[in-house]
């Protein structure tokens, strides 16, 4: 990124294509040795106490930041959270304020982060035509891989919101019924064919009545900003028990996300049309077509091996029609909704989201870097998912990474 005269620098020495400079600027919950978590925002290689800082240059409202969660800031809503990032590049940027901010900046290295939102309710999509053609096809494969009413409508399902942890959490094995085609009956066990989903997870601000719905041209409204997801999921648990509610056990154990969540401000150069959609969807899922997509790439490491690059611009569903659905029914919003996007998949095989598709359910085994090959997770892996956006000016916008090793069942 080059700096010119419309483009304010910080008075903090920061690289010029560091991917957490200005354009960034992401929300987390941190602490320091022997104090309270609280709200930081993310400069560079240091966390703003963002909740120090605004009381002492005077900014009304600024106690929000010093909760233990992002969620009274979310309750806020949308000028607001404007007013605030307004805000922060003002004081990063004004040589008058670095008196009161300076002291207010700590070492990236001297935090621990912790769960960002406090989880109102969770709800994972299936937003990839290429993953869910792929999952079709490995499934169905004398049908056609998706079903009929995919292309109508986001198909999503509820999770459990007490599970979602921060990046760096580990994961037990889960635990569960299992049953294989050729089985005469289910056994009770660890989860043998344990997977990942690298999503994108949109955290929601603001609220909603009972019986309300919110309309795709104001889903901005309430789109607060995004993380980076995981969704793990125990394949041999789901597939005995999905039909014909859908998954629950074989989800519900753990879903990670990243410890900073960035604002959707923060991806306007990011935004790009949706692929087109044939048939067209129901009004209520057009708007006055404004439905985005989001130019966000990911890569997927496990043990040190980078074993696909994910592309969330070719997702078939855009998030604002993603939330448009979510309340049609008149289900409410509330600070701190989550809901992640589902598999991110492409077409060619290092582009698929899930190690069900890398392996193409078990026939063509990942190799690692160190010889030893993966269908799926064995104990003691870790699986790492970063993100990165383009942003101003050929800027890079940071989404940091999710983390997770996987521990053996209890």
């Amino acid at each position: 990124m080059t700096q010119d005269a419309t483009t304010p620098a910080p008075w903090l020495d920061l690289p010029a294509d560091h991917p957490f400079g200005l354009q960034t600027l992401p929300y987390g919950v941190f602490s320091t040795q022997g104090s309270a978590p609280r709200v930081g925002v993310r400069i560079g290689d240091h966390v703003l106490d963002a909740g120090a800082c605004a009381e002492q240059a005077g900014m009304e409202s600024g106690e929000v930041w010093l909760a233990p969660s992002l969620n009274p800031f979310l309750a806020r809503g949308r000028p607001a959270w404007d007013a605030a990032r307004a805000w922060l590049v003002e004081v990063l940027t004004s040589d008058s304020r670095r008196d009161c901010v300076e002291p207010h900046l700590v070492p990236l290295e001297d935090v621990r982060m912790h769960l960002p939102i406090e989880v109102a309710d969770y709800v994972d999509f299936y937003a990839s035509e290429h993953h869910a053609t792929n999952v079709g096809r490995i499934f169905r494969p004398d049908s056609e891989p998706l079903t009929p009413n995919w292309k109508h409508l986001p198909i999503g399902y509820h999770g459990r919101a007490g599970t979602v942890v921060v990046s760096g959490t580990d994961v037990v094995r889960p635990t569960g019924q299992r049953k294989a085609p050729s089985d005469t009956a289910p056994t009770f066990g660890p989860s043998i064919r344990l997977d990942i989903e690298a999503e994108l997870g949109f955290v929601v601000g603001g609220s909603t009545p009972l019986g309300a719905r919110v309309a795709v041209d104001d889903a901005d409204d309430h789109l607060f900003g995004v993380v980076l997801l995981n969704d793990w999921s125990a394949r041999d648990i789901q597939a005995w028990e999905y039909v014909p509610l859908g998954p629950f056990l074989g989800k519900s154990f753990a879903t990670s996300i990243s410890g900073w969540v960035v604002p959707l401000a923060a991806l306007s150069a990011a935004r790009l049309p949706i692929p087109a959609q044939d048939p067209s969807p129901l009004p209520y899922l057009v708007g006055s077509g404004t439905a985005y997509g989001l130019d966000v790439h990911y890569e997927v490491e496990l043990n040190g091996t980078v074993v696909t690059r994910p592309e969330y611009r070719d997702m078939y569903w855009s998030p604002a029609q993603m939330l448009a659905h979510l309340t049609v029914n008149g289900a409410t919003v509330r600070p701190g909704d989550l809901f992640g996007s589902g598999t991110i998949s492409g077409t060619a095989r290092d582009t698929r989201g899930s190690f069900l598709e890398l392996s193409w359910n078990g026939t063509e085994p990942i190799e690692l870097a160190d010889g030893s090959t993966r269908s799926f997770l064995e104990d003691g892996d870790t699986v790492v998912i970063r993100g990165w956006a383009p942003g101003p000016d050929g800027a890079r916008v940071g989404l940091g990474e999710v983390r997770g090793t996987i521990t053996p069942a209890r």
